[in-house]
């Protein structure tokens, strides 16, 4: 099989970059207060695109900046803001992208957590360049009681048990930061939810999470469990063009390619569960659709799990959910039982493409079965993760590159 060269990264990219971005905006993210976002506001934090930078724009405050940036701050103390993550849930990591800070960034930061049950007394709206907070926004949060590109994002792994919903992120002791990803794992209080209800299993709201794939070339396969539709081909996974297909494609009497090699992405459920109706959404791919897809499942214990990681996902337990299913562009397929081939509970999918292409959304749709577990106390109380101020990278060519932390 021919092989494609890859591009040689700078430094290894931690594992758990692969988890979902519990604080973006398109899952609900938003910053609910911000002590100062003179030059930049706070909610550009959370952004799905990738930050950006304008040579000739400027505003009334100063240098237009795609990300948070303060003022230079002559008063004692440091700036911070709140953060209401979009899908309460583990976390397992951080990027803190100082991209296009190169004289400005924050030179230190800090992330404390916590589980708060209560609502946020109050919103962040409009445009909130040059503004501060005020005095009343400042006791009223009290009641809470909580670069250049190849050296600009600065990698913090956490070791956490416990479920998040808010956090509060601390430059120490201005300065500006372009993004934060926030990569973690959906958690919902199933014994709210009935046995007899139909929920999509796979979904990023109910702790559906990828665990790994064959290619992500152009779209990362966890974009496939989110919210909605998707906006456009960047919010789907996508492949690159496969370079072992035959010169000339031929097709089956169903019309499916018959091709050598295909793509693949597992998902863990977000909860063992009884599939009943699949959707395979390719909004969007017009002219870069697969030719057809299948669904594989299984049911692994931890230790299972953890052996089929280290295999790259080459498992004997995989059972056909799904027989391969020719393919539309631009169009959500649906199957129901008729369609499907178990009829037993399952943890796991992989959904595999062929010969490649993109698709937007996945939806499991099932009912989960009862197993015991609890959620981690949603008490209102401060928690603090072991992140104390880290040196960030600045972005400059003579910085270090990609930082971990455990």
């Amino acid at each position: 099989m021919a092989e494609r060269r890859m591009a040689r990264k700078a430094c290894a990219e931690p594992d758990f970059l692969q988890f979902n971005d519990l604080g973006c905006e398109t899952v609900g993210g938003k910053v609910i207060f911000a002590t100062d976002e003179w030059f930049a506001p706070a909610r550009n934090l959370l952004k799905r695109e990738p930050p950006q930078f304008i040579t000739s724009a400027f505003t009334e405050f100063g240098k237009w900046m795609d990300g948070w940036e303060t003022r230079r701050k002559r008063t004692p103390g440091h700036d911070w803001c709140i953060i209401q993550l979009g899908v309460p849930g583990l976390i397992h990591g951080f990027d803190v992208d100082t991209s296009f800070f190169t004289g400005n960034h924050s030179p230190y930061i800090s992330i404390q957590a916590g589980c708060l049950d209560q609502e946020s007394p109050f919103t962040l709206e409009g445009d909130r360049t040059g503004m501060a907070a005020s005095d009343s926004q400042m006791a009223a949060v009290a009641k809470l009681q909580p670069g250049y590109s190849d050296c600009c994002h600065n990698y913090f792994k956490v070791s956490f048990s416990r479920r998040v919903t808010h956090l509060r992120l601390n430059m120490h002791p201005d300065g500006g930061i372009a993004r934060l990803r926030v990569y973690g794992v959906g958690l919902r209080d199933w014994s709210s939810v009935s046995t007899n209800q139909d929920v999509d299993l796979v979904a990023l709201t109910n702790g559906g999470v990828c665990l790994g794939y064959s290619d992500a070339h152009f779209g990362h396969p966890r974009n496939m469990i989110g919210l909605g539709r998707a906006a456009n081909m960047a919010d789907g996974w996508e492949t690159a063009r496969r370079l072992d297909r035959p010169k000339k494609l031929q097709a089956d009497q169903r019309g499916i390619l018959q091709v050598p090699g295909w793509e693949w992405a597992v998902f863990r459920l977000g909860h063992p569960g009884l599939i009943s109706s699949v959707e395979v959404d390719t909004n969007h791919f017009k002219g870069n659709f697969p030719d057809s897809c299948r669904i594989e499942a299984c049911t692994l214990t931890p230790e299972e799990k953890a052996q089929c990681i280290s295999s790259r996902w080459n498992s004997g337990k995989w059972r056909v959910l799904l027989p391969p299913q020719k393919l539309r562009p631009h169009h959500i397929h649906h199957y129901g039982k008729m369609e499907l081939k178990l009829s037993h509970p399952v943890t796991h999918v992989r959904l595999i493409i062929a010969p490649d292409g993109g698709i937007s959304r996945l939806r499991l749709w099932g009912r989960p079965i009862p197993f015991t577990a609890t959620l981690a106390s949603s008490r209102s109380t401060l928690i603090i993760f072991h992140l104390p101020a880290n040196t960030l990278t600045p972005t400059s060519n003579d910085s270090p590159g990609h930082l971990s932390f455990e």
